[in-house]
Parts: C-alpha cells; sequence; structure tokens
C-alpha cells in the first residue's frame, strides 16, 4: 500500500468526523478556534488510536490474517464504504453546541470504529502502522477543524455528498487491494 493509497483512507475515514464538526460548525453561535481545535484533537486523536488498536488486534491472528490479507482488506473496506455510502443518505445530525468531553468522547469514538477495522486490515497487509496511523490522525484533525469552518459558513448542505465520496474511495481502494493480492494488479 503506497503513501497515496494511505492519504486517500486518512481522507475517507474522516468523512464521517468531517461530517459531524460541521454539524457541530453548524450549532455554535459564535464560531471561536477553540471549537475548531477541539473537534481536531478528539477525532483526529480517535482516529489515529483506532488503527493501532486494530493492528494490534490483528497482528495476534497474523498466521490467518496473512493468508487471505487482500480477501479481509477488501471485506473490510467494501463493507465499512458502503455503510458509509448507505449513511449519507440517512437523516441529518442532530445539532448539538456542547463541546465537553462527555459530549465528544461517544462521537470521537463513534465516527473512528471504522478506523479499528481499517487497523485489522493494515495488520494484514502488514502496513507500517505508525506512519499509517499518524498520517489518519493528522488528516483527520485538519479536515475536523475545516469541518467545523465550513458547518459555521455553509451549513450541512455538502454531509451526505462527503460520506458518500468517502465511502466510494474506501470501496475503490478496498478493490484496488484485492486485484493487487490477486497479482491482478502490478
Amino acid at each position: 500500500m503506497d503513501a497515496l493509497d494511505l492519504f486517500l483512507i486518512g481522507v475517507a475515514l474522516s468523512m464521517d468526523a468531517f461530517a459531524v464538526s460541521i454539524c457541530k460548525g453548524l450549532s455554535v453561535r459564535r464560531l471561536r478556534p477553540r471549537h475548531a481545535a477541539l473537534c481536531g484533537l478528539y477525532f483526529g486523536l480517535f482516529q489515529m488510536l483506532m488503527p493501532l488498536l486494530g493492528y494490534f488486534l490483528g497482528s495476534r491472528f497474523a498466521d490467518i490474517i496473512t493468508r487471505a490479507g487482500c480477501w479481509i482488506a477488501f471485506v473490510l473496506l467494501a463493507l465499512i464504504g458502503s455503510n458509509m455510502i448507505r449513511e449519507s443518505f440517512g437523516e441529518e445530525e442532530e445539532l448539538n453546541d456542547d463541546f465537553s468531553p462527555a459530549a465528544m468522547l461517544p462521537l470521537a469514538v463513534a465516527t473512528s470504529i471504522d478506523a479499528l477495522a481499517v487497523g485489522v486490515s493494515f495488520a494484514a497487509l502488514q502496513v507500517q502502522i505508525l506512519p499509517a496511523a499518524s498520517l489518519i490522525g493528522c488528516t483527520t484533525f485538519v479536515l475536523s477543524a475545516v469541518g467545523v469552518k465550513v458547518g459555521a459558513l455553509f451549513g450541512a448542505r455538502y454531509r451526505a455528498l462527503a460520506e458518500r465520496v468517502g465511502g466510494v474511495v474506501l470501496l475503490l481502494i478496498g478493490v484496488k487491494t484485492l486485484l493487487s493480492g490477486l497479482g491482478i494488479l502490478g
């Protein structure tokens, strides 16, 4: 898996956090830099930690996973991507201007569950996890901080589109990973 794939995975995984950050931006009466920083920190940190956790869980079953690595990565990325696309057609997120740990922790965990599964697929593909998880976390930090500003400026118009694009990107990376693992792509 090359750097571009990792970056695209980071962008795709951050779409849920980006969408929630847009909603957080919509909810504040007066946008302050700390709102963007808090969203970026919570979402970026959890998007970095979850692939690490998934990787170490996946590493425990390395023998099994290595034999079917490209299939496992494909199935996980396809499930995550299709779920993101399905969710993009669902109801709008509820607006809430609370940035306390009690409000942000559940959101950070909920938006990063997909990253846990990606971490398992990284173990199957023997990806260097620290740079990959760091890139995912940093990408999510930036996009979440930007999402708060976007929400304050433009509203929720782009939430569904962002989730759909992220889902499609994950599906395409899953197909590319499978085709590469099967020797169809170089």
